[in-house]
């Protein structure tokens, strides 16, 4: 309940993944009051975003100017903190986010405290230009509390994180060859979203040619009709 995290990370980095499962630990504990937004447009305007957070966390038939939104939003919001729970928004494709107004109206909203801390957690994850968008306000710039930027994974990483997909699949017997999961690292650079999409990808074209495993040469040509290089 420091106020505002921002979390940065490349296409295809897990960032919607990751939101998704700190939605579902949240809402699994009952001292937080929790919701997710995910932004698809960037046309969206401050007066739809308050309204938005405002019916998300519960506040009934809110009122069409922003002072009546904001002012519903902090009764929510002290009926929350009394009941003993937190609440915290996540908003993801935050860099979709690009008016200096919006960023106005969440530090207005981290304005809303008690003694010792804030009414409100708001978790902002998008791409790295999020940052740039961010800084359109500086002084919400500046009450960033927690950034954590989102790395692709390494070489050993991605071996292991295609291991425990094909084993959570039901699958105990080795699929790809060591040279295979060079090669996939080599095209993905570890973006979880294109190992994936390379290996669901081998795994059809090995089972059309009727390979027992995927080697490096299945790789090579699922890279190249999907149009990856390696470095």
């Amino acid at each position: 309940m420091k106020g505002l995290t921002v979390v940065v990370g490349d296409i295809g980095a897990g960032k919607t993944l990751l939101a998704r499962k700190a939605l579902e630990k949240l809402e699994q504990d009952h001292q937080y009051e929790a919701t997710l937004l995910v932004i698809v447009h960037t046309e969206i305007t401050a007066e739809w975003m308050l309204k938005k957070i405002a019916v998300q966390l519960g506040v009934e038939n809110p009122g069409e100017t922003k002072a009546q939104i904001i002012s519903q939003l902090y009764e929510r919001l002290m009926k929350i903190y009394e009941e003993g729970r937190k609440a915290v928004v996540l908003i993801d494709e935050a860099n979709m986010l690009q008016k200096k107004e919006i960023f106005e109206e969440f530090r207005g909203l981290l304005n809303l405290e008690v003694p010792g801390r804030k009414l409100i957690s708001i978790v902002l994850l998008g791409l790295p230009e999020l940052e740039q968008y961010l800084a359109l306000d500086p002084p919400l710039f500046q009450r960033v509390a927690v950034k954590f930027f989102v790395k692709s994974l390494m070489r050993e990483s991605t071996e292991s994180y295609i291991r425990h997909r094909l084993s959570v699949a039901g699958c105990d017997k080795p699929v790809f060859t060591m040279e295979a999961f060079q090669r996939i690292f080599d095209y993905t650079k570890g973006i979880p979203r294109l190992i994936n999409t390379t290996c669901d990808n081998a795994m059809l074209e090995g089972y059309l040619l009727k390979k027992e495993s995927i080697d490096a040469d299945i790789i090579d040509q699922v890279a190249k009709d999907l149009g990856l290089k390696k470095e």
